[in-house]
């Protein structure tokens, strides 16, 4: 990935990794369009960061989507960026009929949202030269939280489906990235304050450094989350998986 002169979307771009990344990218020169359901949080983004574009979307909902799309390709036909951010994290208690609501909810936001998102704007990526599309999964898509056990599987099948969508268009023009968080101070779990968790700028400066560094990267991995993302490989899963479930 270019770090400079991309026209770049967001999703999930009103706060945490995804405003982060927004600013860096916008500081580094790049035209950053961030995109998320709150109004009144994107109308602050745009008065607070001088150049920086913002769209209301809902990945949750295809219409939504269909209108950004409508959009975005006509206010920015150069647009060559695209980055799946947005995605919730909720506690589910399995033994709860209750669970099944969060569930489907996480699925169709943290699924079908950058699937929805990568099908609507393929057709305009594939013909852009240094094209690019990250996905987000995250540390826990290689070993589970026990009590977030939906969002952990929605992440596995977004590696899964990157994976899988790398080598479906390797003869195109477009990378395919994935970005595996560790934990991070932000508010996605009510975790802003956690002291076990990356702090957000320290975890978007290694981040930009991967990218600077290593631009035909696949994987954007900080050193904080190789313990996850490899414990498998490592021999390490159990002793993790035994962590993240508290004993």
């Amino acid at each position: 990935m270019r770090m400079t002169g991309n026209t770049i979307l967001i999703t999930g771009g009103t706060s945490g990794i995804g405003l982060g990344l927004a600013q860096r990218f916008h500081a580094a020169g790049n035209k950053v369009i961030v995109a998320g359901r709150r109004e009144d949080l994107l109308a602050k983004i745009v008065a607070e960061n001088d150049g920086i574009d913002s769209e209301v979307l809902d990945v949750a909902d295809p219409d939504s989507i269909t209108a950004v799309h409508r959009r975005v390709t006509s206010r920015y036909p150069e647009l060559n960026v695209l980055i799946n951010m947005a995605g919730v994290m909720q506690t589910e208690n399995l033994l709860d009929p209750s669970f099944l609501a969060i569930a489907e909810t996480t699925v169709t936001t943290n699924l079908l949202g950058p699937i929805r998102m990568i099908s609507a704007f393929m057709p305009l990526l594939t013909g852009k030269d240094h094209a690019v599309i990250m996905n987000v999964s995250s540390g826990l898509a290689f070993v589970p939280l026990p009590v977030t056990p939906t969002y952990n599987a929605t992440k596995s099948a977004i590696h899964s489906f990157t994976e899988s969508l790398r080598v479906q268009l390797a003869e195109k023009p477009v990378q395919i990235m994935e970005l595996i968080p560790p934990a991070v101070q932000t508010t996605l779990l009510g975790q802003e304050n956690d002291p076990n968790s990356m702090p957000l700028d320290e975890y978007l400066s290694e981040v930009m450094t991967i990218l600077a560094d290593d631009p035909d990267a696949t994987q954007i991995c900080v050193e904080r989350v190789k313990t996850l993302r490899f414990a498998e490989a490592d021999g390490n899963y159990d002793t993790m998986l035994k962590m993240l479930s508290g004993h």
